[in-house]
């Protein structure tokens, strides 16, 4: 990926934050998003270089999550010991990001390994996060193996169709931000 300056990453930044709040629970009744938290952590390990971010979006989740707990938007059902398994699950969407980030190349073949990346990650962060409620939560009197895997098929589609519902929308406005500068570019050459 092309290195963004210091300016565009902190803006970029801010609107992930922003995203991702808005899209986080039930705290703003007006708008019924699907939570972007997933394609967040992705998409600020693919454009994001300070290291410091993981930690800044997972404590801004984090106070999102426990401060509906506190008012009484949501009940308490998910946070148990295992909410901290979220910590290594949203690393391997943000690690993910960063592994892309590494191999992007400006060419239409990337979407392939976009793809397989946002695949990967969802799959180990779902595991992590998933598995993690499931066998740690004390939620479930009994959790087994037979008793998970069928939740796997459940939940994954639709947190991956959420991640890459927001990924895909990322994907076309950087290529479109990249065509338009490109356009600059070629239209200052011929002057």
């Amino acid at each position: 990926m092309p290195l963004l300056s210091t300016r565009s990453q902190l803006l970029l930044g801010l609107a992930l934050a922003v995203l991702m709040a808005v899209t986080r629970g039930q705290h703003f009744a007006t708008l019924n998003l699907p939570s972007a938290s997933w394609a967040v952590f992705f998409l600020a390990g693919v454009w994001l270089r300070p290291r410091w971010v993981f930690p800044a979006l997972f404590a801004e989740a984090t106070l999102l999550d426990f401060s509906m707990v506190a008012v009484g938007t949501v009940g308490d059902w998910c946070t148990s010991p295992a909410y901290w398994v979220l910590v290594p699950a949203y690393g391997a969407l943000w690690l993910g990001g960063r592994l892309y980030a590494r191999g992007h190349r400006e060419h239409w073949s990337s979407l392939v390994r976009l793809a397989l990346s946002v695949l990967v990650a969802a799959l180990v962060c779902h595991l992590l996060s998933s598995g993690g409620f499931y066998f740690l939560s004390g939620r479930y009197p009994e959790p087994t193996l037979a008793g998970f895997l069928p939740r796997i098929g459940y939940y994954y589609p639709r947190f991956l169709a959420n991640l890459a519902l927001y990924v895909g929308v990322a994907a076309v406005l950087y290529t479109g931000l990249r065509a338009w500068n490109g356009l600059g570019l070629q239209r200052e050459s011929e002057v």
